[in-house]
């Protein structure tokens, strides 16, 4: 009688480990092989409705016909319904280009598909968010969330680089975390504010400054100092976000954007992650606010930098505060935050 094989424990989790693993992946590219064909399915039988319909006068009706004798031929099948076949219709219209398809939105479910048709009008958001759905996995329900949330909206107009700096998922939560425009709404300012005075109201707005930034972001310090080569410098300020994990600095800028505001923020964040980060740290980011910005400029200015940093733009109302206002509302924040205003 032979004896049992002993097999080391270690080694079989190992095994096991693996071919879970294996498994996984080969349920994932089934899973996502049987969407895209489906997916195409639909789209084929959309561009079929529509051709028919456009040229041959055919009504609605063809498709509550078609419902009852698609679903009698295939009881199997489930998705025949009218209603289904008119969201595949609408499909066909939306997407002429079977290219798209491919590339696109055959990755996602076909319900992630009917809430960007229902949803959206515009074609470059609805793509806009198929991706997003693609690198984070969202759900339905996370889907509408945020466009219902305006995520476009806030996400279209921010310049980052973030993607070639920061590894991911930091890099995709730093992006989602990252307004544009910023509402300065809180603030009572003259038209032709200075760039200190600018500081001065926003510290004086703390609390309403941090709602508008969101949820995450703790107050370090105003003119945070730091020193180099033996010389002094100040960044406007210091935060830490929670959720990140890192310090972020904030430089307000009164006018549009210019490029050596990029080359000055990635010299204060290499300060700033040599004198500060800690070892649970990640890389510290920097978020440049201006009144207006030139894209392309924004673009050329991030691209070679080694530090994460963002240009968004922020919104000033235009109301003119008394005097007392304004001294009041100084005198209070700097009671609460401590230290001496600004000169």
């Amino acid at each position: 009688m032979s004896k049992p094989e002993l097999i080391p424990d270690d080694d079989y989790r190992e095994l096991l480990e693996e071919l879970k693993q294996q498994i996984r992946t080969a349920q994932v590219k089934a899973a996502l092989a049987v969407n895209r064909e489906l997916l195409l399915l639909y789209w084929q039988i959309g561009c079929d409705i529509l051709v028919r319909q456009q040229a041959q006068g055919w009504g609605a009706k063809v498709i509550a016909r078609l419902s009852k004798d698609l679903k009698q031929e295939f009881p199997e099948m489930k998705g025949f319904s009218a209603r289904n076949l008119g969201y595949m219709k609408t499909l066909a219209e939306a997407w002429p280009e079977e290219s798209i398809l491919q590339e696109v939105l055959a990755k996602i479910p076909w319900y992630h598909n009917i809430t960007l048709l229902e949803k959206l009008k515009n074609r470059d958001e609805r793509l806009w968010y198929a991706q997003k759905v693609i690198e984070n996995g969202w759900s339905r329900s996370v889907l509408v969330g945020q466009i219902e949330n305006g995520l476009y909206q806030e996400k279209k107009g921010i310049v980052t680089n973030f993607e070639q700096t920061l590894p991911r998922p930091q890099s995709d939560l730093a992006h989602q975390l990252i307004k544009d425009p910023y509402h300065f709404d809180f603030l009572l300012v003259e038209e032709n504010i200075q760039h200190q005075d600018l500081k001065r109201y926003v510290i004086a707005h703390m609390r309403e400054f941090l709602l508008e930034l969101g949820i995450g972001f703790s107050f370090v310090r105003r003119n945070y100092p730091i020193s180099v080569g033996g010389q002094d410098f100040n960044v406007d300020m210091l935060f830490y976000h929670l959720k990140l994990r890192c310090f972020i600095v904030i430089q307000l800028e009164i006018d549009e954007f210019r490029p050596e505001q990029s080359g000055r923020m990635n010299f204060y964040l290499s300060a700033i992650d040599d004198a500060e980060r800690g070892e649970y740290d990640q890389p510290t980011i920097g978020i440049i606010l201006c009144k207006t910005k030139d894209r392309t400029i924004a673009e050329y200015s991030l691209r070679s930098l080694q530090n994460p940093i963002a240009v968004a733009e922020h919104r000033l109302p235009k109301t003119l505060p008394s005097k007392e206002q304004l001294e009041s509302e100084l005198e209070n924040a700097v009671r609460e935050i401590g230290g001496e205003p600004e000169s």
